[in-house]
């Protein structure tokens, strides 16, 4: 058996395979108690990171802190360009290593990262909750299915959202624009 070096393209990564000399994000396990440091010291040395954290409020010996903690404790995602070097995240102090699937680095799909982002953001109030989630109970307020309720399924962006409507004894998707729904109170 030969030993391959280890390339963001290899046979393991399937459908989160980055393109040929396209920047793709690596999830990378730090130290205990270092995620910040390893988030501090990749950044010196012109990575892009994202750290998920939130706003954490506790109480010890009738203190009250507020602190800062990491989401997923001892992990960080790093934006890996195609002129970058893995050996240097490895390298990075504070950092374990970059999680691998069978000895090779496998991307986190964009999706993933990009909905983390959102929800750090609205745990950190720095977005608003969205006003429909799914597992909402809605009534249609205008329209051919004006006054039925539906269950809402997902939302597209801001202004759309994708209803599940009992019709005839069936279940069935529905996308409206979200000013003709309110949620059930």
């Amino acid at each position: 058996m030969t030993l391959q070096p280890i390339t963001s393209h290899h046979p393991y990564t399937g459908e989160y395979e980055a393109l040929p000399g396209q920047p793709a994000w690596y999830l990378v396990q730090c130290k205990p108690r270092d995620g910040f440091r390893a988030e501090e010291h990749l950044k010196n040395q012109g990575f892009t990171c994202f750290h998920p954290t939130h706003t954490v409020r506790r109480t010890h010996a009738n203190r009250r802190t507020v602190r800062v903690e990491s989401l997923f404790p001892h992990y960080l995602f790093v934006l890996i360009r195609p002129q970058q070097s893995f050996a240097a995240v490895n390298a990075t102090r504070g950092v374990c290593k970059i999680v691998n699937f069978h000895g090779y680095p496998s991307p986190v799909p964009v999706s993933l990262v990009t909905a983390l982002m959102r929800h750090s953001r609205i745990l950190n109030g720095q977005e608003p909750e969205p006003e429909f989630k799914p597992g909402d109970t809605v009534t249609i307020t205008e329209g051919a299915f004006q006054a039925i309720e539906a269950v809402v399924k997902a939302t597209k962006g801001e202004e759309r959202v994708i209803l599940l409507l009992n019709l005839l004894s069936q279940e069935r998707e529905l996308e409206m624009a979200t000013s003709q729904v309110r949620v059930v109170k």
